[in-house]
């Protein structure tokens, strides 16, 4: 598994194996079962380099011997639980999963840099960001419930910028 890119690298689980294992302690830990079901989907979006629509991972599902009969509602079930436990993240404009590289953390909100070549994205990881416009929408009157922050260009790798 190619690492993520992240801003803070020290802080996250690299490794599809190492990031499933993760989750089942963060599960265990909050009383929550991760069936062989989910942790299968969980390990197919941690090993991919890349966001993965759910139809790809459907596919990829399928093709292995993995758990379930690969039903799709038995694939969107696994998600619709990874992503309300807050272990992935749904990338809306682009309609597709990236683990989320803090598996033992309550669920979150972070920004993400989406490279529109390499089809990467980062998680920004910045607190100022989400509660910058978490006040600037309370200051309106708005009570935001999620917030969901996507900015897409070049990414340093795509750009020849090796910084």
């Amino acid at each position: 598994m190619k690492p993520a890119h992240c801003t803070h690298p020290k802080e996250h689980v690299h490794g599809a194996g190492d990031f499933v294992a993760a989750v089942e302690r963060a599960c265990a830990a909050r009383g929550l079962r991760l069936t062989p079901i989910r942790a299968h989907v969980l390990g197919l979006i941690a090993e991919v380099a890349q966001p993965i629509k759910a139809y790809d991972l459907l596919e990829r599902v399928r093709e292995g011997d993995g758990p379930g009969a690969a039903a799709p509602p038995t694939v969107y079930r696994a998600l619709d639980f990874l992503l309300a436990n807050g272990f992935i993240h749904k990338l809306e404009s682009v309609n597709a999963f990236v683990a989320c590289h803090h598996p033992n953390a309550d669920k979150h909100s972070v920004p993400f840099l989406i490279c529109t070549r390499c089809h990467q994205a980062v998680e920004l990881e910045d607190q100022a960001v989400v509660e910058n416009l978490d006040r600037q929408a309370r200051a309106l009157g708005f009570s935001p419930q999620t917030q969901t922050l996507e900015v897409h260009g070049i990414c340093a790798s795509c750009s020849g910028d090796q910084r």
